[in-house]
């Protein structure tokens, strides 16, 4: 059957994410026997994947999100909003209802229980490529019959959550009052205050409860991918376009950028004509233009765009902070010209941020 299902399909580009290289041979020798697959790259941890997805572009993920360096429910937000389009299953030894909730609301499109026989891990990739969702029968039942108070967990605030998010990181208290712009002594009082509504004694407590409870940290107030096709809210920037011939740049500064505001839809392009393709099809409210594109001029490229999106921010970056690039920018409209190594994550918060107040 589903022979029939995908036999007739081109091949669908699949890449491996789990950190024991045996269980991603056994994986690949079951699925590569399937028509119309074909596994493109493999890997290991979390900087590994993020690597490999921007090198691969893969059209379905298969990952176990238990791997080093990589923060599950927070990655795949990040990594749905990177790659809207592509399939993600999760492969995992952990049934924990909780877990398993937490994951499907980050945006997989499935969970397949590595317990299970190698014919229904096939089964389940003919599933989700035909756009259904997948979940291993074992764990259906458990999803059903869990009870409202459990998914619902304990009462916190934005706030809280927060400070949550940081501390799962390894943070200490001094640092995240600097990352959230408050005095120590109030990040020690939410603590305690947090400490009380989860019933634990101390960080490593708190720690081991997120572990096993990750959809806590995401229960109110949930980071949601917007698609292009849906509206966004007046509090949200439009869509932005990174204009830049590095590629890793590009990434990493996508990656920032969605991180802040993860319903913004964000388009990449390498080039002059590329970037002419992009404005002709879409209307972009913020731009990122490199000043020295390969052998093109970044600056005329400026120029252009104010003639044909006279309300778009425009913001020129450049590893070479020429005065006469400054200026000759500026003059050209660019809002703002900006070194590329004063690009840091609070700099492009005020970007966005300028940009929505502006709209």
């Amino acid at each position: 059957m589903l022979d029939v299902i995908i036999g007739f399909m081109e091949a669908y580009r699949v890449l491996l994410a789990d950190d024991h290289a045996v269980v991603r041979s056994g994986i690949r020798n079951a699925i590569e026997k399937m028509p119309s697959i074909l596994v493109v790259g493999e890997a290991e941890d979390g900087p590994t994947l993020m690597a490999a997805l921007e090198l691969y572009a893969p059209d379905i993920l298969l990952i176990d999100v238990t791997m080093p360096d990589f923060e599950p429910i927070m990655a795949i937000h990040q990594i749905r909003a990177l790659y809207p389009d592509m399939k993600i299953l999760v492969i995992s030894a952990y049934d924990d209802d909780v877990y398993v909730q937490g994951l499907l609301g980050a945006g997989v499109n499935g969970y397949h229980l590595k317990d299970q026989p190698l014919q229904d891990l096939n089964l389940a990739i003919g599933r989700i490529i035909n756009g259904e969702r997948w979940i291993s029968s074992p764990l259906i039942e458990k999803l059903v019959s869990s009870p409202q108070s459990r998914a619902s967990g304990p009462t916190l605030t934005s706030r809280q959550r927060d400070i949550l998010r940081l501390l799962h990181k390894g943070w200490h208290n001094q640092k995240i009052a600097l990352e959230l712009g408050l005095s120590t002594k109030t990040i020690e009082n939410h603590l305690t205050r947090i400490y009380r509504s989860l019933d634990v004694q101390s960080r490593l407590e708190t720690v081991n409860y997120l572990n096993q409870n990750p959809r806590i940290l995401y229960d109110e107030e949930p980071v949601k991918y917007i698609s292009p096709k849906q509206e966004t809210t007046s509090s949200a920037v439009g869509d932005v376009l990174l204009v830049d011939d590095n590629s890793r740049f590009r990434y990493q500064l996508n990656r920032t950028i969605v991180s802040l505001y993860p319903q913004l839809k964000v388009q990449e392009v390498g080039s002059i004509e590329e970037a002419m393709a992009a404005v002709e099809s879409t209307v972009y409210e913020l731009f990122f233009v490199d000043v020295i594109l390969g052998e093109q001029n970044g600056i005329a490229f400026v120029k252009h765009l104010k003639k044909i999106s006279p309300k778009s921010r425009i913001i020129l970056i450049s590893a070479y902070p020429d005065k006469e690039f400054h200026r000759q920018g500026l003059a050209a409209g660019a809002t703002a010209f900006i070194d590329k190594k004063m690009l840091d994550k609070e700099t492009i918060k005020q970007i966005l941020e300028d940009t929505i107040h502006s709209g």
